[in-house]
């Protein structure tokens, strides 16, 4: 198959959103399949902010161009990239390919968290916010969702909210998880040392911003490296553009005292994230709204105990009590209890790294790109069948 895969983001492999579209694109082309590319990165020279407004029209043009010289068979976008395409498509064109919208996290139940943390008092929206991101993008996206043959959701509160509020047929909605890389798998396990004076290392792998919860998790960090000397905590991927930017504005959150025991690295290769977080037991994931939650299953590869918050994608991927501590959002005393427990009690720590390491194995990206590519051609094969559009 000829596959379009775009993303109104920059493609960089080391990212969140980009970085699974680009792995998946990679598995697709293992799997002998042909893969276009468009993102940002191929847009012309603009603004930023302009550049993501324009963007469904220049990825309009960019398709309407490809399928003069090469006919597609699927056009996969981001939400949001397809809608204009989509609906000249549905109304003059037959001979179209699949079109198919895949979430990276559900823009619409992010707005609701912003929502609720600016009644709270905890950030501030910006006066453009309802005109574009809460207002005209999420519009867009309605209509990338309802013009779609399918749509691949990541969990299913999203799947429920497509269907119930945003009028989305149930039978084109699917819950796909992200995977973790072949190099993730089957990584050596390095049982705890047998040693009363260990150093316990938390990882929070995120950026440093309101939706990753650091307002509720930073708190109880620094509650916890007060009440135990031998804690460490790291904080990676935390994204800043200037590494004295991003130190000052974590340690900022923390006492003088506890700054020696924190390590910050705003950005690192994917590739490079087992041999970072080698010698830490916990992963600390206290995000308010998470789609998936990537982050969680490569640390449980590494060997890491979860402790996150109950939200939608990290409830698709661990059990309470079983391979993760789960705790709800904005809570900052629960943070402090589940890692207080872990911490006091180490055979459980172990007995939860040892599930969540296995548990980490189920998501090959080998075996989630076969099952997408599965859909592909099942609905490609209906619509030949029934010889209709199935928007």
């Amino acid at each position: 198959m000829k596959i379009l895969l775009t993303i109104h983001e920059k493609l960089d492999p080391n990212s969140g959103s980009a970085g699974s579209t680009f792995r998946l694109g990679e598995e697709y082309q293992r799997l002998g399949h042909e893969v276009f590319f468009f993102s940002i990165d191929d847009m012309p020279k603009l603004g930023e902010h302009f550049k993501r407004i324009v963007f469904p029209e220049v990825v309009a043009a960019h398709i309407t161009r490809l399928c003069r010289h090469q006919p597609l068979d699927v056009v996969d976008c981001s939400p949001g990239d397809a809608w204009f395409w989509a609906k000249v498509a549905r109304v003059f064109s037959k001979q179209r390919p699949l079109i198919v919208t895949r979430s990276h996290g559900l823009p619409h139940l992010k707005h609701r968290w912003l929502l609720e943390e600016s009644r709270r008092g905890n950030l501030k929206l910006s006066w453009m916010y309802p005109l574009y991101r809460g207002g005209f993008q999420l519009w867009e996206i309605s209509n990338s969702l309802n013009n779609a043959d399918l749509v691949f959701l990541l969990n299913h509160e999203e799947q429920q909210y497509v269907v119930k509020e945003l009028g989305v047929h149930s039978e084109r909605t699917h819950v796909f998880p992200n995977g973790i890389p072949d190099t993730f798998l089957n990584l050596p396990f390095v049982p705890l040392p047998l040693d009363p004076n260990l150093t316990i290392r938390i990882a929070q792998i995120s950026t440093y911003i309101s939706r990753k919860g650091i307002q509720y998790s930073s708190p109880a960090l620094q509650t916890i490296l007060k009440r135990y000397q031998n804690v460490e905590v790291s904080f990676l991927g935390t994204n800043s553009t200037e590494l004295a930017e991003s130190e000052k504005a974590i340690y900022a959150d923390f006492a003088p005292e506890f700054h020696h025991r924190i390590q910050v690295v705003p950005y690192f290769k994917h590739e490079t994230l087992p041999e970072l977080l080698k010698g830490h037991h916990i992963k600390l994931m206290p995000s308010l709204s998470e789609g998936f939650g990537k982050a969680i299953v490569e640390a449980m590869a590494c060997g890491l105990a979860p402790v996150t918050t109950n939200t939608a994608g990290p409830m698709e991927i661990v059990q309470d009590q079983y391979d993760a501590l789960v705790v709800p959002t904005r809570d900052s005393l629960a943070i402090e209890q589940a890692l207080d427990r872990l911490i006091t009690n180490l055979p459980f720590l172990e007995t939860l790294r040892q599930n969540a390491y296995t548990t980490a194995q189920n998501f090959s990206w080998h075996q989630i790109a076969n099952n997408r590519l599965t859909c592909y051609e099942e609905a490609i094969e209906k619509k030949a069948t029934v010889g209709l559009p199935l928007l």
